[in-house]
């Protein structure tokens, strides 16, 4: 019980700090939570789990416009502001220690992969690979 209460206190911990440490660059070219989606299976998705105030999150922001140019048509992708009342569920549903986290779903929806902190458009596409994406 001890142990679980642990977990759940350094949890909330991480998700406090790491939204204190961030800031607002005031860039308006974001992927907004409200056009997202996971519901469409089929797909490999690409889900990004951040804050629109967090410096490396909008810089993944950057990253998923280049995503959404060169992929739309053959990935989901997947914005969830976990600062918000909307997204704060996915923090918890998807485990997330820190912000930004990318999770990357294969075709039937299970992970296939997971990374923490930026995360640069040419080592995604690599992952992309891995299932197929050109």
């Amino acid at each position: 019980m001890m142990k679980t209460l642990y977990v759940k206190v350094f949890f909330i911990a991480m998700v406090f700090f790491g939204i204190l440490s961030c800031g607002n660059s005031g860039d308006s070219k974001t992927i907004t939570q409200e056009k997202t989606n996971v519901s469409h299976l089929g797909k490999v998705t690409f889900v990004e789990l951040g804050a629109s105030t967090c410096k490396p999150c909008q810089m993944m922001q950057k990253v998923m416009l280049e995503m959404e140019k060169k992929y739309s048509n053959r990935i989901n992708i997947v914005f969830y502001d976990i600062n918000t009342i909307a997204g704060k569920p996915y923090a918890y549903q998807y485990g997330i220690r820190v912000i930004p986290t990318q999770v990357f779903l294969d075709t039937n929806g299970n992970e296939y992969f997971r990374h923490e902190g930026y995360f640069p458009l040419e080592q995604i596409e690599s992952i992309l690979k891995l299932k197929g994406i050109e």
